[in-house]
């Protein structure tokens, strides 16, 4: 039965007899602020100026100055989760995103995207009349859904948004990034070569956003949610901020982490009495390192120093963005991070991340020749680097472990409020030290708003929101804190804080959940979990595992699951982007192909084939997977069938011996595992071996890159053209067939690059 629309008026037989009726859009209201949302990635408590560093961030600082800092905010120990507890206000668990989107696992509290249960922020405003837009980093859609193939019903404009801009991945090349513009796959509007940066080109789509919207709309407040790449690896920065940093660091991580404590004592960011916590395992004193190791970890530490102060000025752009629309003072405006500072980069640090993955760290000896003539690459468009351990944790100065524990280093992060309107100008650039969680974000943006979040929403029952409004604290320092309990877990690590105390379980994989061991701390007298209390205080310890329980239970987060290899990866399955007998075909033109979306030729055997017609001269790119940091070609050059093994810039080439015969043609690249590192590649034309060659080191993870077919999209894997090469002739179909038994190293390389990456 087809429903007549909804018309509150009155239909006589005439138009004088009948009364008409406007059924008008919602409107919060003329006084309604606008709400901004910046998140920045794998930032430490202690790396913005205002929290202790030494790294240039006025711009922040300026909004702390303006505004309130919070010194006790915390989060989940990686993005997906805090993103999804965030954008919700309900536990990242019980909304399905226990940790990163890649996967699922079978259970509910791990979807790989938000339950259609939970509304986002962006859904609640949006009923109300805001408009409402995303630019930046996503992930919060499985990969494999991450293609233009979708389905699109977890990208963010199925989740209330109604403009995305960004990309929808757990990383991306900030040179080169893999974009979306709302549901569709777009190239960057710039190459490094024209000064093309990622976070410069996400500020000003938002300000086109919001401009736009403004200029039409003047009464619709609007939210912004403006989550940057940044700093996550790859830390990379615009020369000139790169050579501000050059020689600063050389001192170490020991003199600089002691210095920003001081700091922090000194402005009052970690209260009187706090000790600093004592060298995570792995990190070596830095007068311990060889000079060689200290060259390289100073570099990596200056990319990343580069790159915040970079990412600080487009901030800085965006306030002066609203300021000049008359913005500002009406705009709720948040700044935080997602989790802890990495140590994704290992105990030396990566020029560039994938040789750790494949077992080659950088660092562990003297550096080879090659790598010293590199370092002026750290953190440009030809690097892919990460920070060592050292450095992570004097990120996270005055906490100890990092990302991915549930410890303070992990979990202990920045938040700055900014809301002219509403802060008292007696209480701007004041310290608020009440405990807060993510969750707690949605509730707090709902108060001030004036909104409640519905019950049901597109004919769905909705979850509570359990997370709590921390508004009461703005105008009050002293106001009680809202969030008394708050349980945390991640792969099997455990937390829970209850008032002043906090018990925490660092699970090793293959432990017993049951007998390992908790460390238990007041936090009242002991902000940086030095003093374990867990065998004087016995029964409080076992109290707070029982309440740990019971709040896992209540929120979702069980079963317990500490998995990392049987997750990570494809799953080979019919009605899927893996089909079970492995064989991938594609017929351009297509968009590139995204992470876990295209065929997984990681550390697989694979045979590639290409069904092309072409006049002698026409060549080009038939299929290209990774970058110029590592990755693989296959393309026509100069009338002969080319693979270009690209192993981290050390190139195995094979070019066939024969030529390729105009018209139709079938050409073959068959790359071939063999034992340990070990790996051969070898061509056909039309059916007859042309040449094979023994790659320099066999790749298990390639690159965090996708793939294209037909050209070669981001930066050239090949140094034997320029991007994008594309093909010239007409290939018809690229078929992909991997072959052979999966090799377990792969899958543990696998996941310990996932995790890397996220």
């Amino acid at each position: 039965m087809t429903r007549a629309p909804r018309f509150e008026g009155k239909i006589g037989r005439t138009l004088a007899e009948s009364q008409p009726w406007y059924d008008e859009s919602p409107h919060p209201g003329p006084e309604a602020p606008n709400v901004v949302v910046v998140l920045l990635d794998d930032t430490g408590f202690a790396q913005f100026g205002c929290y202790g560093s030494d790294i240039d961030t006025p711009n922040v600082d300026a909004l702390a100055e303006n505004g309130l800092q919070f010194t006790n905010f915390h989060v989940a120990p990686v993005c997906s989760p805090t993103r999804a507890a965030l954008l919700t206000g309900r536990s990242q668990h019980a909304v399905g995103m226990r940790s990163v989107a890649n996967f699922r696992t079978g259970f509910p509290h791990q979807l790989g995207h938000i339950t259609s249960s939970a509304t986002t922020i962006a859904e609640v405003l949006r009923e109300e009349g805001y408009a409402t837009f995303c630019v930046g980093k996503w992930h919060l859609t499985p990969s494999e859904q991450c293609s233009a193939a979708g389905p699109f019903d977890h990208w963010p404009l199925a989740r209330g948004f109604d403009r995305f801009y960004g990309f929808l991945d757990g990383e991306t090349d900030q040179f080169h990034p893999q974009l979306v513009c709302d549901n569709h796959p777009i190239d960057p509007p710039g190459r490094p070569e024209d000064g093309y940066h990622l976070s410069e080109d996400l500020v000003d789509q938002a300000l086109r956003m919001v401009t736009d919207s403004k200029g039409v709309r003047p009464d619709r407040p609007f939210f912004l949610y403006l989550p940057f790449g940044a700093t996550h690896s790859p830390h990379q920065a615009p020369a000139s901020y790169l050579s501000k940093y050059r020689g600063k660091y050389d001192v170490g991580w020991d003199v600089w982490r002691e210095k920003w404590f001081e700091r922090q004592l000194e402005t009052g960011v970690v209260p009187p009495g706090t000790q600093l916590a004592p060298r995570n395992p792995g990190v070596d004193p830095w007068d311990d390192l060889g000079p060689d190791q200290r060259k390289l970890a100073s570099r990596l530490q200056e990319a990343f120093a580069a790159f915040l102060d970079h990412t600080d000025d487009q901030i800085g752009r965006l306030v002066q963005g609203l300021r000049d629309l008359d913005q500002l003072d009406n705009t709720l405006l948040l700044v935080l991070s997602d989790n802890g500072a990495s140590q994704e980069g290992g105990p030396f640090g990566v020029l560039h991340e994938m040789r750790f993955f494949n077992s080659i760290i950088d660092g562990v000896f003297d550096m080879p020749s090659e790598l010293v003539g590199r370092l002026d690459d750290i953190g440009g468009p030809h690097s892919h680097t990460n920070y060592p351990w050292g450095w992570a944790q004097c990120g996270n100065t005055p906490f100890k472990w990092y990302k991915q524990n549930t410890h303070e280093g992990g979990v202990h992060v920045p938040l700055i409020m900014h809301y002219p309107r509403r802060i008292a100008a007696d209480q701007r650039g004041s310290i608020r030290d009440q405990f807060a969680y993510a969750s707690d974000i949605a509730p707090t943006i709902y108060e001030l708003v004036g909104v409640t979040p519905p019950q049901t929403y597109q004919g769905i029952e909705q979850l509570p929101v359990t997370g709590h409004s921390f508004a009461s604290v703005i105008d009050d320092p002293a106001a009680p804190t809202p969030n008394s309990v708050q349980f945390f877990e991640q792969m099997g690590s455990r937390a829970i804080v209850a008032g002043e105390w906090k018990a925490v379980c660092r699970h090793i994989r293959g432990a017993d959940f049951d007998t390992e061991r908790w460390e238990l701390y007041h936090l009242a007298t002991d902000w940086s979990e030095c003093n374990d209390l867990a065998s004087d205080q016995p029964e409080r310890l076992d109290e707070l595992i029982k309440l740990w329980w019971s709040e896992a239970e209540r929120n979702g987060a069980l079963p317990l699951d500490d998995r990392t290899i049987e997750l990570f990866g494809p799953r080979f399955r019919p009605n899927s982007p893996h089909p079970v007998d492995r064989r991938y075909v594609y017929r351009p033109p297509m968009t590139p192909l995204q992470m876990g979306s295209g065929a997984a030729v990681s550390g697989r055997s694979f045979h590639l084939t290409a069904h092309v017609t072409r006049t002698a001269e026409q060549e080009g790119v038939l299929f290209a997977t990774g970058d110029e940091n590592s990755g693989i070609s296959v393309f026509v050059q100069s009338g002969r069938l080319v693979v270009d093994y690209n192993a981290f810039g050390d190139h195995s080439i094979i070019e066939s011996e024969n030529t390729i015969p105009p018209g139709d043609a079938t050409l073959v690249a068959r790359v071939t595992r063999g034992s340990g590192r070990s790996g051969s590649i070898s061509v056909e034309v039309n059916g007859q071996a042309a040449g094979s060659v023994d790659t320099a080191a066999f790749m298990r993870m390639i690159s965090s890159s996708g793939s294209s077919i037909g050209y070669d999209h981001g930066s050239a894997v090949s140094a034997r053209y320029q991007a994008p090469f594309a093909f010239t002739g007409k290939l018809h179909k690229l078929e992909i067939q991997l072959v052979g038994d999966e090799d377990p190293a792969t899958r543990t390389a696998e996941a310990a690059e996932e995790m890397r990456r996220q």
